[in-house]
């Protein structure tokens, strides 16, 4: 049997949820997102669980989540995650809000000891619960709509046993007289805040080939990799997706006289981008 949950793409339907959500003491949070096709991470999806039901919540159908907000903000409302740094940062970062009274289940384990600490292995071992995650969906394309049945349900099940395993490992932390510590671990968590890829000036120099390279072939690849790192920024597009490390190593080696457009290389250079390096070479 899935879970339950409610799919939210429209603002009263929103509304209803949280205003629903805003009657627990305690709800548990995740979210989905894409860090792999993208230069900066994308929210797709956020996933609330009270004890009764799931809200899977579509970010990219609404400007503003002003009502999820004020439940972020609310510190009468205990939320629950599981390695909620990045969910924070993201959250925080594309709707400017604010985070208090949290508990996060992977930090709680941390600090009791648990040298295994994903979601899987941490129920496993506190719930009397078979659960297992497929995991092939953590690198799905969560962007894209409709999200498939499998999806939606996996994405569920993210919060659906996390209030009971907070339960269990916050009974341990007080056993053990480290609750007041995990507290102040939780409370640095909620000032984390989301910053930029930072650009590595010296990475080219790890490219498979590069010792091989002459010296101004590796003065074409440093200027090409600059390039690359700053059309992903403001495309907002994986630097794989611009070009990969081949591609640039092999735009590097073409002979100083040689044409970018009578090379073969062009046929594996995006056209949007060929006017571009034909001018990046001659430099």
């Amino acid at each position: 049997m899935f879970p339950l949950w409610t799919w939210i793409d429209q603002q009263d339907t929103l509304d209803a949820a949280c205003d629903t959500l805003s009657t627990f003491d305690t709800i548990a949070i995740d979210t989905e997102y894409n860090s792999l096709h993208y230069f900066k991470e994308k929210l797709c999806l956020i996933q609330v669980h009270s004890s009764q039901q799931t809200y899977l919540i579509d970010p990219l159908a609404f400007p503003s989540l002003a009502p999820l907000e004020e439940i972020f903000a609310n510190p009468k409302i205990l939320k629950v995650f599981h390695a909620g740094d990045n969910d924070i940062r993201i959250i925080k970062r594309d709707y400017n809000c604010s985070f208090h009274h949290i508990f996060d289940t992977q930090r709680a384990a941390s600090l009791l000891g648990h040298h295994f600490l994903s979601l899987e292995t941490l129920i496993q071992e506190y719930l009397p619960v078979d659960f297992t995650k497929k995991k092939k969906m953590q690198r799905s394309r969560w962007e894209i709509r409709p999200l498939t049945e499998e999806q939606l349900h996996y994405a569920s099940l993210d919060t659906l046993y996390l209030i009971p395993l907070y339960q269990a490992l916050k009974e341990e932390l007080l056993q053990k007289e480290r609750y007041d510590e995990a507290q102040k671990i939780f409370a640095s968590m909620t000032s984390v805040t989301w910053r930029e890829k930072t650009f590595n000036p010296s990475g080219y120099r790890r490219f498979t080939g590069f010792t091989d390279l002459e010296e101004y072939q590796k003065g074409r690849l440093k200027r090409l990799y600059r390039w690359r790192h700053d059309k992903a920024r403001t495309t907002d597009r994986a630097a794989f997706m611009i070009a990969n490390d081949e591609l640039l190593l092999d735009i590097a080696r073409l002979d100083p006289a040689a044409s970018l457009s009578s090379d073969q290389t062009t046929s594996r250079i995006q056209p949007q981008y060929l006017q571009e390096l034909t001018l990046l070479l001659r430099k």
